[in-house]
């Protein structure tokens, strides 16, 4: 709070970015942990929530005859565009947001104080509800083939590894010692997938300390290890994910590649992947083509294109099924590094699996994947996610690509995957919030010195108890397309923008709707019939059991007469077809529930306590416009034989 030079502001104007004439005037408010607006216009309190750690930059712009602008642009690629009637008023907002935005230390995040007082048991159990080790024993390891190695058990090896690291079985400790020392940062190959069907295996590890003709016994005895691990095949793959020149460059520093004279029965591939700076200005580039106001068609597609964002989301994929290939068709195995191993060397590794594995296509196996390839792997989320004010450099959307390529499956093959859009925008959003501490720290060592699972909650455990929300309509497990290798084309015409990503807070625009939204908000409105369906039977139930004694009793006083039929004296108790005809789903006395996932959106939804992002974070779809059509919407309250009601019922 001491950061805080002016806690709150009145008559402020937030912007529209599509049209001026929508700007909305409320308080402004800054809390310890997010900025508040709150609209004052309409007699409806409407409320903005933006996390300080979601805050990537503050621009103070200069003042106009209306106030004075602020711009406010979120790593969630939000952007808030206030006017603030007096200048002094902005520069102590300016100020508060610049510092707020920046902790300098990790106790200053939102995660060690989001609820802070659930019970010891309740949190070990969310940090218990993924295990890595559970996913290699569904693997079939440990094996006669490959070991679980205790050597970095005290992070000694590789202080960005994780403890435990399966390795091949014929590899010594003094050959993996060996092996660390010839790496980068110590992380020595190590395994990362597992194929029980055909044995071959996906390996990661850094660049070796090569140079232009250094050779290390060791590291050579531990590839030998992995090719005889692979009882199948007589040579492996290593794969160096970034560009050629890179790796050349880098054999100067002394660093650099394996050369095949040095390696026996190895095939050397290069994957052309950039690396972070390069990735780091593309998305800039990139989003500044999505802020434009009114771009023209040529404007945004040149923009996009020149941007190289695309290029490189396939230069990504591409890597990932060169791996997934060699180890499903060829049965050959793979070792995977770049420079350091934690950027490139997981997007491919994890890439690959995705594509191998439909486990991994699942909403738990997601998250396994993640936990193992990302966070137990050490990738530097501090520093690439700018979660601590650092140097600048060290920012890269390496985890976004990863999103963005599973996404670009997903639209290529729609029936393949369990979980949805929205699962991989909230995985997003939560990354770079720090209101789970799944994401904070560089590597395994840090997290627990910091205390992640005694001081914070895991991601994991909220999104799995959300589950129902993630779920795609379209998965069909059981089809012969969503099994083994997915096998996507890379063609450049089959790349899309990821509109629902990077510009779903846009406001005042008409809404895209998907087929997956479609779907998801008519079952919705099935699931919703079905429940009036069953209320309606349990009293068609009821009163025929408190009518059939009188009826009973009717029948037999009933006088044979033709022209004679009684049911008893209250007549308005009967059930006939007339009855339920006319307004089958209005007459229900139980008023149909509003949907859990939060699909009809309103143009300004509340803010809910437990998701700790800005309005709308997880309302991106706009489906409002589909709640007035459903099979027994009011619509079927008209006469069933006009025209104007078969038209609402085609």
């Amino acid at each position: 709070m001491e950061h805080i030079r002016l806690p709150k502001v009145e008559n402020v104007r937030l912007l529209d970015k599509v049209s001026p004439r929508r700007s909305r005037v409320g308080t402004l408010y800054l809390t310890a942990t997010h900025s508040i607006f709150v609209e004052n216009e309409g007699g409806e309190r409407n409320e903005t929530w933006v996390l300080h750690s979601l805050v990537c930059s503050v621009e103070k712009q200069a003042a106009t005859a209306s106030g004075c602008p602020l711009l406010i642009h979120c790593k969630n690629f939000q952007v808030l565009h206030f006017s603030i009637p007096r200048e002094s008023e902005c520069h102590d907002v300016y100020l508060s947001l610049q510092r707020l935005s920046q902790p300098e230390s990790y106790k200053e995040l939102y995660c060690f104080s989001y609820k802070p007082n659930v019970n010891e048991e309740e949190r070990r159990r969310e940090w218990t509800f993924l295990s890595v080790k559970a996913d290699y024993s569904r693997m079939g390891l440990p094996s006669s083939l490959w070991k679980l190695s205790p050597v970095n058990h005290d992070y000694k090896v590789s202080d960005t590894y994780p403890a435990d690291l399966f390795v091949p079985e014929s590899a010594s400790p003094p050959v993996i010692l060996g092996s660390s020392k010839f790496r980068s940062r110590g992380r020595f190959p190590a395994l990362s997938y597992y194929c029980k069907e055909n044995h071959a295996a996906i390996c990661r590890s850094s660049q070796p300390l090569s140079g232009f003709s250094a050779r290390c016994l060791e590291d050579e005895q531990m590839l030998e290890a992995i090719l005889r691990s692979n009882p199948r095949s007589d040579f492996m793959y290593v794969v160096d994910t970034r560009p050629k020149l890179n790796a050349i460059a880098n054999r100067a520093a002394g660093k650099g590649y394996e050369k095949e004279d040095n390696y026996s029965n190895i095939k050397f591939q290069f994957m052309g992947i950039e690396n972070i700076h390069v990735m780091r200005n593309s998305q800039q580039k990139m989003l500044e083509v999505c802020e434009l106001r009114s771009p023209s068609m040529s404007d945004f597609l040149e923009g996009l294109e020149s941007s190289g964002w695309l290029k490189h989301i396939k230069a990504v994929l591409d890597a990932g099924i060169f791996i997934a290939k060699a180890v499903a068709d060829e049965g050959v195995s793979v070792l995977v590094h770049c420079s350091d191993g934690w950027d490139r060397t997981a997007q491919a590794c994890s890439l690959a699996c995705v594509l191998l594995d439909p486990y991994y296509r699942t909403i738990r196996g997601l998250m396994v994947l993640i936990e193992k390839d990302w966070i137990s792997f050490g990738h530097k989320f501090s520093h690439r996610c700018n979660h601590l004010v650092g140097d600048p450099k060290e920012v890269s959307p390496i985890i976004d690509q990863f999103l963005e390529c599973v996404w670009q499956l997903m639209e290529q093959l729609p029936c393949a995957f369990e979980y949805n859009e929205r699962l991989l925008i909230t995985i997003h959003s939560h990354i770079y919030s720090c209101q789970y501490g799944n994401f904070i720290g560089n590597s395994q060592q840090e997290r627990i010195a910091l205390g992640m699972h005694e001081k914070t909650h895991s991601l994991w455990s909220y999104l799995w108890s959300n589950c129902a929300d993630y779920i795609n309509p379209l998965y069909r497990p059981h089809h012969s397309q969503t099994q083994g290798l997915l096998r996507p084309s890379t063609a450049p015409y089959c790349f899309k923008f990821w509109r629902g990503l990077y510009n779903r807070f846009d406001r005042g625009m008409h809404p895209r709707q998907s087929v997956e939204d479609y779907l998801r908000t008519i079952r919705e409105e099935t699931e919703q019939l079905e429940e009036q369906l069953t209320s309606h039977k349990q009293k068609i139930t009821q009163l025929e059991q408190e009518q059939g004694w009188s009826v009973a009793l009717e029948i037999n006083n009933f006088d044979k007469s033709p022209t004679v039929w009684a049911l008893g004296e209250d007549l308005a108790l009967a059930n006939t077809p007339q009855d339920y005809t006319g307004g089958f789903v209005t007459s229900s006395s139980q008023t149909p529930k509003a949907p859990e996932s939060g699909l009809f959106l309103q143009q300004d939804s509340k803010h809910t306590a437990d998701s700790g992002l800005s309005n709308g974070s997880d309302q991106e779809s706009g489906i409002a416009d589909l709640n007035c059509r459903s099979p027994l919407s009011e619509d079927s309250t008209r006469d069933p034989d006009s025209d104007e009601a078969a038209y609402s019922a085609a």
